[in-house]
């Protein structure tokens, strides 16, 4: 039903404002917000602190000067080296939805750009294009991303929002662990800093590889970070795991998390950790 309707006395035109058009819930603690302020808000719930997902462009134009990014691996998409297809059809099916539902090519956006003037290389995990897997073009585009860090001598930043390795690609997918790693690891070797953000969620066999081999961890507040989930794992051990486990804050006081980062505070926070490697 709408707001509010409003008749003309003999042309007769509704006006409608809906619900949806008004107000945005919060998935977390179900408060209604304004669209205008969650919007101004960066996708914060200002009630309960739930910082929803963000797409790899919204991100970009977030952490990136305006003006700045140059987008790296255009042509790196999706491959099916197992031609692989199940009850609900073929991979590259689902794929090339995905990719006209989103605009991109893979689960991660990797690029050059300024972040408050300083020259970076950052990646951007997209958790709409297939639950943001990690899968042979992902891989590529990170180690193409960490070579151009290197060869460049500028820091990598990358955004992980994952859940985990693309079982389309079987093995295949499960190489990019180790070949992400192998990447990062010349960075190490360098000198040039690798700073790695956890954001919701960033699991399995992301969690298992790049995003956990960082100078810098950092987390947004309550992001789920971990490999299995809990039901396996609680499966496994015969225990009730902790309410909060898996989470940015129980991460942080259990030593695998550096820093937890509000959104708004992102940019300037990367900036100063870049800063002091600088001096």
């Amino acid at each position: 039903m709408g707001w509010f309707n409003s008749k003309k006395e003999k042309d007769v035109q509704v006006a409608t404002v809906t619900t949806e058009e008004l107000w945005q819930i919060c998935p977390s603690c179900k408060a209604h917000i304004y669209k205008t302020d969650w919007e101004a808000n960066i996708k914060v719930c200002p009630n309960c602190n739930y910082h929803q997902r963000l797409t790899a462009w919204e991100r970009i134009d977030l952490m990136i000067d305006k003006g700045t990014f140059r987008e790296l691996s255009t042509s790196v998409s999706t491959s099916d080296p197992l031609d692989f297809s199940d009850a609900k059809g073929k991979y590259l099916d689902k794929a090339a939805i995905v990719k006209k539902k989103t605009g991109l090519k893979e689960s991660i956006v990797t690029g050059s750009g300024n972040l408050n003037g300083t020259r970076i290389v950052l990646g951007v995990m997209d958790f709409s294009f297939l639950g943001g897997s990690l899968a042979s073009g992902t891989g590529e585009k990170i180690a193409h991303a960490a070579n151009h860090a290197l060869y460049h001598k500028r820091p990598l930043v990358i955004f992980s929002a994952s859940g985990g390795a693309r079982m389309h690609e079987g093995i295949i997918s499960l190489m990019q662990m180790a070949k992400t790693c192998a990447a990062i690891e010349k960075l190490h070797k360098a000198g040039i800093p690798y700073i790695s953000v956890m954001t919701d969620p960033t699991t399995g066999g992301v969690s298992a590889s790049f995003a956990m081999v960082g100078d810098i961890h950092i987390a947004e507040p309550k992001a789920l970070i971990g490999f299995a989930g809990r039901r396996v794992i609680e499966n496994t051990i015969k225990q009730k795991l902790p309410d909060d486990f898996q989470t940015a804050e129980y991460l942080d006081d259990h030593g695998f998390v550096d820093a937890i980062v509000k959104r708004k505070e992102m940019k300037n926070y990367i900036s100063s950790v870049i800063g002091y490697w600088n001096h």
